[in-house]
């Protein structure tokens, strides 16, 4: 990530500059506001350092000039201050100023708000990333849109149960439930790479058209595999990876595309299983009216064991309300008519 240090006195500059590349980052400097302004309108920088008192512009005007630009992401600023007291934070924080660091800059403690930072600037690059992705699958695929959001919410669900249960506490948390509930509407991200012919057909496919379109699931996992090898650090692009590779694994190793069973499919993909059979079932397609939840939950219960992980069709029973709850909200009337009546 590059750092942007703007100081006018040169020994602090230097000690600044010298502080952050140790830490890893790729420093550019400024002596004052308005080079470091130019800078910042390359787009560039998304981390700003800056003294408060410079020549021509100082710390808070150089940050209210970044506020009121119109930028494609957000800039995290940090600001360097000699002063004391709650009215000059106050000034600083309606500049919009992120934090401050007390002059002299003790350096442990600037490593620890630039991680922060980072942090930070990475959920917002997370949550542009995987809503990109999850609209590019939309746009090929007429039955996503409501289904995205059903599906979600119904991983959530069976999550949030699984983090309290003895087997899961000590290991799984809301962290994870969160990621689930944001990468799992990219499990069907691979639906870019089938062609039309097969994706968009009005009816049942054929078996040559069914080989193809389960591709889908290897298209998608190697899609996000590049990006998670790219970013090792971000976790997120690992869970989304294995729930595009794994989401049609069978709990007995009948599925595809690998032949997975048991737990050797992972948590997440086990989950957006069940999850994406019971919104197929409880929905319409060209090829299939909607079957009323009884109807999805007795094939449910008849795959436990063989289609689906057991632990995760008992959370299922223990939250059939809710999946209730969750389709009636997200679905047309029509779908939801069809569903009551069947």
């Amino acid at each position: 990530m590059r750092v942007l240090i703007v100081e006018d006195d040169c020994d602090a500059l230097d000690l600044l500059e010298n502080a952050v590349a140790y830490f890893g980052y790729d420093v550019t400097t400024a002596a004052n506001g308005a080079d470091a302004l130019e800078l910042i309108r390359s787009g560039q920088y998304q981390l700003v350092v800056s003294d408060w008192e410079m020549p021509e512009i100082s710390g808070p005007e150089l940050c209210r000039e970044i506020r009121r630009r119109v930028s494609s992401g957000y800039t995290y600023f940090i600001l360097l201050t000699a002063k004391t007291g709650i009215q000059s934070r106050v000034e600083g924080l309606r500049a919009g100023a992120d934090e401050f660091l007390s002059k002299p800059v003790d350096p442990e403690e600037l490593q620890v708000r630039l991680r922060v930072a980072e942090r930070i600037l990475a959920l917002e690059s997370r949550d542009l990333v995987i809503f990109s992705l999850a609209k590019l699958a939309e746009a090929r695929d007429p039955e996503t849109g409501a289904h995205l959001e059903r599906i979600r919410e119904y991983c959530r669900v069976l999550a949030q149960h699984l983090v309290q249960s003895p087997k899961h506490r000590h290991h799984l948390d809301g962290d994870f439930v969160q990621m689930l509930y944001m990468t799992s509407p990219l499990h069907d991200i691979g639906k870019v790479g089938i062609p039309d012919s097969v994706l968009l057909k009005p009816g049942p496919l054929t078996r040559d058209e069914f080989e193809i379109m389960k591709q889908h699931a290897v298209i998608g996992g190697t899609t996000l595999a590049a990006a998670a090898a790219a970013h090792p650090s971000a976790k997120y692009l690992q869970i989304a990876r294995d729930i595009a590779f794994t989401h049609h694994e069978k709990f007995d190793g009948s599925g595809y595309p690998y032949g997975l069973s048991g737990e050797a499919i992972p948590l997440c993909g086990r989950i957006v299983a069940l999850s994406d059979v019971y919104d197929a079932l409880t929905t319409p397609r060209v090829y299939k009216p909607a079957y009323s939840h009884e109807v999805a939950k007795n094939i449910i219960l008849d795959g436990k064991g063989k289609h689906f992980d057991p632990e995760i069709v008992e959370a299922f029973q223990a939250n059939e309300g809710r999946f209730i709850e969750i389709h009636q909200q997200l679905s047309t009337p029509a779908a939801d008519l069809a569903t009551v009546s069947a």
